[in-house]
């Protein structure tokens, strides 16, 4: 389909009509923003896009039910639930918060994993050639460099005369705020690690206040204070405080650090950890999803945050106007009060070596793995060899060859895609030795991505409304755009991978969804 030259969706008798298909029809025609326009002029003015990790659809269930006078339960009563919505595999950070801001899975924007493997990049030091590098967008590359970050850390690009590659510069297709931005509009956004500057998207402008204040590295309380706020839900809770109040300063008008004027972003949000870290390190009471009385208290403080947000937008005169999103990035898993089975990563990395010795070129671990080798023609014998070891492994399966076809891109073609991909029984979490974590991320399981979705906003139809057709993610991205006004077909992952609109109304009763 041709792109509006105007940047702009007009509701269901125009461009965007395509993308509706087998949704619920939007109510309301949505008004156009022309691309240098100032603000936004539909009925939703401002998107607050909270993504609170580990959050999943049963956990906000039974949360609301135990709850009925908690802001989650206003925003259900006020809003939609998709009951059954599910984050991209593999279930990481990095995937899923680029499918929230892209509409995209990572066989589109080419990011599978906060650590990956690229074979058309060269390292940081040694020789500059595409023999293939490590791409690292964690903690790991904190530095003093642009958005916080070290480029004597990055990977290089040969063909771009061995510039180093920043976050941003490796996502492959651009982002909401990148849209957004373009219109003349403002955006923000708060992560967890300054390597989240991949939200800028490829041209590193996209995010007009941008704010990752480092977590830290470690979930087992090793290393300087600063890398233990993940030790602790208490710790977790401050940190993630902090960025609301920095949210907050926007809604009221200022950057997130307080003290400089800036317009109220018509696209802007956060990410939570408390709920993550409370999962980690405390888990469940039952496999029902019934939480630990930590995971419980968790649960209640990530509440109250999000209603300091709400009341702040209410105090600003911004409720009426302002769409709020409560998602997650991914889940965590297993979901069960049974002990897990931590498996030393290394124990996957000697069967790997020895099916194939020298092949291995990274190996990406945690409820899940991701493997990628020197030469794909070994895929085949390192599967088998992994196969071989399946009950020393914990293993539930092995993806590669036409099956792993159906989920990435062939890695015969494509620099990125992992060679194989291991699942692993629900109960097996890889790591290092003596590792205590209760659940983990990472992987293809139902716990990882069945994630909690809610929209909610005083101008949808039908509030309360409970959507059990089956959604993804990826479908956030474009309803943002369209419900501000902008056509999402500007986003590059849902012209390649034709990525709908979540299934919602505006200013008209509807049918509930079966």
């Amino acid at each position: 389909m041709p792109m509006n030259p105007q940047n702009r969706c007009t509701g269901p008798s125009a461009r965007c009509s395509f993308l509706i298909a087998g949704a619920l029809a939007i109510g309301t025609v949505l008004a156009s923003v022309p691309v240098h326009a100032r603000a936004v002029t539909g009925p939703v003015k401002h998107v607050l896009l909270i993504s609170v990790d580990g959050l999943h659809a049963v956990d906000l269930k039974r949360f609301i039910s135990s709850h009925p006078d908690s802001t989650l339960a206003a925003l259900v009563r006020h809003g939609i639930d998709y009951t059954r919505a599910s984050s991209p595999a593999p279930a990481d950070s990095f995937p899923g918060l680029l499918a929230l801001i892209t509409g995209g899975t990572p066989a589109a924007t080419g990011v599978y994993y906060d650590v990956t493997w690229d074979r058309d990049l060269a390292p940081p030091g040694g020789p500059c050639r595409p023999g293939g590098a490590r791409v690292a967008y964690n903690e790991a590359i904190d530095g003093s460099g642009p958005h916080g970050i070290d480029v004597s850390k990055l990977p290089r690009n040969p063909r771009r005369g061995c510039l180093p590659v920043e976050p941003w510069r490796y996502l492959r297709v651009n982002t909401v705020f990148d849209v957004v931005h373009t219109a003349g509009g403002y955006t923000a956004w708060a992560d967890k690690h300054p390597a989240y500057a991949i939200v800028e998207g490829p041209r590193g402008d996209g995010v007009d206040d941008l704010f990752t204040p480092e977590i830290g590295t470690n979930g087992e309380g090793e290393g300087s204070a600063a890398e233990r706020i993940t030790a602790s839900i208490a710790h977790t809770e401050a940190y993630d405080a902090g960025k609301v109040h920095a949210v907050i300063n926007e809604i009221d008008g200022l950057r997130h650090g307080g003290r400089t004027p800036a317009p109220v972003p018509e696209l802007f949000g956060l990410n939570l950890q408390t709920i993550n870290v409370a999962q980690k390190l405390a888990g469940y009471a039952g496999a029902g999803g019934t939480p630990t009385p930590a995971l419980e208290a968790a649960l209640l403080r990530v509440d109250a945050m999000i209603g300091r947000l709400r009341g702040a937008l209410a105090k600003r005169g911004l409720a009426g106007s302002t769409l709020i999103i409560v998602t997650a990035k991914h889940g965590n898993g297993p979901i069960t009060d049974r002990p897990v089975r931590h498996i030393d990563a290394a124990s996957l990395r000697r069967v790997i070596a020895k099916a194939a010795p020298g092949e291995l070129a990274q190996l990406t671990a945690d409820h899940g793995a991701l493997v990628w080798l020197r030469h794909h023609r070994f895929a085949a014998t390192v599967a088998r060899g992994i196969e071989a070891s399946r009950l020393e492994l914990g293993i539930r399966k092995v993806l590669w060859g036409a099956r792993l076809a159906l989920w990435f891109r062939s890695p015969a073609h494509d620099s990125r895609s992992p060679d194989l991909v291991v699942v692993p029984d629900d109960d097996v979490i890889y790591g290092k030795p003596g590792a205590t974590k209760r659940v983990e991320h990472g992987g293809f399981l139902d716990d990882d991505r069945h994630v909690a979705l809610l929209v909610s906003g005083p101008m949808l139809a039908n509030p309360g409304l409970l959507v059990r057709t089956p959604v993804f993610t990826a479908s956030v991205a474009p309803t943002m755009l369209a419900l501000l006004g902008l056509d999402p077909v500007r986003l590059d992952a849902v012209r390649l991978q034709g990525t709908p609109l979540l299934p919602l109304s505006l200013g008209e009763k509807t049918q509930s969804s079966p």
